[in-house]
C-alpha cells in the first residue's frame, strides 16, 4: 500500500487508544464477543446486529446471541461488507458490498425471536459506489415511509459533485427501489450531494433530517439535509461560509469525533464517535452545541439505538482491525436511564 493511501485509510478513523476500561463504564453490558459489528436495529421486541467481515445477522436473545442467517456474496475487505439494517414491517433491509459494488437488498424473516431465520433476498438496488473505504452503508426510514441510504464518495472525492455518480450521495426510494416522483432531480435517487462519508441519518420529530459525515483531515460534520442541497465535498470540509454549498450545523475534529451511527429522542441527537470514542449528544432545539458521554470508557462507538421500549444502546467497535480490543468487546451497551 502506498503513503498516500494508507494515509488516506488512517484518516478515516485511525486506531483508537485501547485506553478504555469497559468493566468500570458507566453503562450497562448488553451483550459482549461481538465480531466487528456495525449496525443494530429491532424486529419488533427481537435486537438484530450485522457483523461486518463474516456477512452474519445476529439476533439478541437475553445475553447472547445467534446466527439468524448469512447475507450470500458479501466482499468484506477495510469499511465494505455487511453494513446497515432497517427494518419495515416483517422485512429486513440490508446493505452490504459485493463483488460488482455496494447493494440493498430486502429479506423477509421467518419464524419466532430465538429460532428466526432469513427468507429469500430481493434486490432494491445494487451497483452502488463501493471502496475499501468511503463506503458509506447506512439505511433508514425516514417519517414519509422511504428508503434514505448514505453512499460514501468510494476514495474519489470529485465524484461528490458530478449528478452522474450515485458517489457522495444521500439516496431516496421507495420501499421497492423506485425513484420517488418527488425527488429533487428527475428520475434520480439523488436526494443529497456533496457528501465525503455519510454514516449517520436520523429525523426530529418535526421531521428535520440530520446526518453525520466523516471529514479528511479538518472537520467532521453534522448536516441537516434539505431535498436537492450540495454540502460541498470536495471543495469545503467544514464550515465554508461559501454560498454555493450547505455548511454544517456544527463540526468536531477528527481526533474527537469521526462520527458513525445516530440516533435522536426525546430532543436529543446521539452520535457515535469511532476516533473519538465517545458519545456525543447534541439538543435539536439548538444543534450547534454539544455535550459527550462514554468518552474513553468503551473505546470506538460505531451505533446508537433507541429500543421499542426507549432505551438507548450503543454499539462498540474495536474489533474492526483499527481498535484496540478490551476483555469481552465488542458490545451492545446500555445507556443509563436519563443519560
Amino acid at each position: 500500500m502506498s503513503v498516500t493511501a494508507l494515509a488516506v485509510l488512517t484518516a478515516c478513523s485511525p486506531v483508537g487508544s485501547g485506553s478504555h476500561e469497559p468493566d468500570e463504564g458507566s453503562a450497562d453490558p448488553i451483550t459482549t464477543g461481538l465480531d466487528a459489528p456495525w449496525s443494530i436495529t429491532f424486529l419488533d421486541d427481537t435486537p438484530l446486529i450485522s457483523a461486518r467481515d463474516t456477512g452474519q445477522i445476529l439476533e439478541l436473545t437475553g445475553d447472547s446471541t445467534r446466527v439468524v442467517g448469512t447475507v450470500e456474496g458479501v466482499e468484506a475487505g477495510g469499511e465494505s461488507g455487511l453494513l446497515g439494517l432497517e427494518v419495515d414491517g416483517d422485512e429486513l433491509y440490508v446493505y452490504s458490498t459485493a463483488h460488482d459494488g455496494n447493494r440493498i437488498q430486502r429479506f423477509t424473516v421467518d419464524g419466532q425471536p430465538g429460532s428466526l431465520s432469513l427468507g429469500e433476498p430481493e434486490t432494491v438496488i445494487d451497483g452502488l459506489p463501493s471502496a475499501v473505504y468511503h463506503s458509506g452503508g447506512r439505511i433508514a426510514f425516514g417519517p414519509d415511509g422511504m428508503l434514505y441510504a448514505t453512499v460514501g464518495d468510494a476514495g474519489i472525492p470529485e465524484d461528490a459533485q458530478n449528478p452522474d455518480s450515485l458517489a457522495g450521495k444521500i439516496l431516496r426510494l421507495t420501499p421497492e427501489g423506485g425513484i420517488p416522483e418527488d425527488n429533487p432531480f428527475e428520475d434520480s435517487p439523488v436526494y443529497s450531494y456533496g457528501h465525503r462519508n455519510p454514516q449517520g441519518i436520523a429525523w426530529s420529530e418535526d421531521g428535520t433530517m440530520f446526518a453525520s459525515e466523516f471529514g479528511a483531515d479538518t472537520w467532521d460534520e453534522l448536516n441537516v439535509i434539505e431535498p436537492g442541497a450540495n454540502y460541498g465535498w470536495p471543495d469545503v470540509e467544514g464550515i465554508g461560509g461559501d454560498d454555493r454549498f450547505v455548511d454544517p450545523v456544527q463540526q468536531w475534529t477528527p481526533d474527537e469525533s469521526s462520527p458513525s451511527g445516530i440516533e435522536i429522542a426525546d430532543g436529543t441527537i446521539y452520535i457515535a464517535n469511532l476516533r473519538g470514542e465517545r458519545l456525543f449528544t447534541v439538543p435539536v432545539a439548538d444543534p450547534t452545541t454539544s455535550e459527550e458521554l462514554l468518552s474513553g470508557e468503551y473505546g470506538r462507538l460505531r451505533d446508537v439505538a433507541r429500543t421499542p421500549d426507549g432505551q438507548l444502546w450503543v454499539l462498540t467497535n474495536n474489533t474492526d482491525g483499527r481498535g484496540s480490543p478490551a476483555d469481552g468487546d465488542d458490545r451492545v451497551l446500555r445507556l443509563p436511564d436519563g443519560a
